[in-house]
């Protein structure tokens, strides 16, 4: 593993400008499948044990991963940060496409993974990959690089935006205190917006999450069983929310530490 030095993700953007990208590359002379990695924390914080943990498990399994810093509201309620995440997050699929070369990585094997809220974000570049407001291209480097991954895992991820088994709270970190009354929040249903065109989708969950309802993985499976998007579900019946990469005692659970070797078996089937 090479742990590159953290980088702006654009030097002079004012809105890419505010997110960091941290490379975790691997280099032995041969392209190596990459995943982005968006951790979660409500669109409020950045979890860290969502990040650079699980860019180090990806290397064990020789991925090479990004984890990206994406803005989020740190509390401020009062104004809306959407779609900043968004347009970070597909500029980095991009920007690893254009760089693909330099970073050794192999651009036809970049995926997108995320946890709770980042899972939300992950979503939005696996089905909202082709959205003009959210391709956000200042110096018109980028023209006919696509930002679709190839891949994409949703981990215990805020899916469902509206209806009883959404997670109010992260729609108003990321749309203020606006989030009740604006219609963009529908388009931000992943379960009612899947895009036909979506890679293939791993989705794991527990039933004991007490902080996002477990039917938002049950709803997107469903959703992405509608649209004929290949996928793959595992719920599993204990654990808390945030396990991520289960490494952490108090929340380590004899069954939900099966969804790494689930998902890295799922990852060579389709060819990372």
């Amino acid at each position: 593993m090479l742990k590159e030095p953290s980088q702006r993700l654009h030097t002079s953007d004012p809105i890419l400008s505010q997110a960091q990208l941290y490379p975790y590359l691997l280099e032995d002379g041969e392209k190596f499948p990459c995943f982005l990695v968006l951790p979660g924390g409500g669109y409020e914080d950045v979890v860290h044990s969502e990040g650079p943990p699980i860019a180090a498990w990806f290397n064990s399994m020789g991925i090479s991963a990004v984890v990206l810093e994406y803005t989020v509201s740190r509390g401020d309620r009062s104004k809306s940060i959407y779609p900043q995440p968004q347009q970070q997050a597909l500029y980095a699929m991009r920007w690893l496409r254009k760089n693909a070369e330099f970073l050794n990585i192999d651009p036809r094997k970049i995926g997108v993974i995320g946890f709770s809220a980042g899972g939300h974000l992950a979503a939005c570049v696996a089905n909202g990959f082709d959205r003009e407001s959210w391709l956000r291209d200042p110096d018109n480097a980028l023209s006919g690089i696509s930002s679709r991954p190839e891949a994409c895992i949703l981990s215990y991820a805020v899916l469902s935006t509206t209806g009883a088994y959404a997670h109010t709270g992260s729609m108003h970190n990321l749309m203020g205190d606006s989030c009740k009354t604006s219609p963009i929040i529908k388009e931000l249903d992943w379960p009612s917006s899947v895009h036909p065109k979506a890679p293939d989708t791993f989705v794991w969950h527990t039933v004991e999450d007490a902080t996002v309802p477990v039917e938002n993985a049950y709803h997107m499976a469903l959703a992405l069983q509608q649209k004929k998007v290949p996928h793959e579900l595992h719920i599993f019946p204990q654990g808390a929310h945030g396990l991520g990469i289960c490494a952490i005692d108090h929340r380590r659970q004899s069954s939900v530490v099966q969804w790494k070797q689930l998902a890295h078996r799922w990852l060579a089937e389709i060819g990372f």
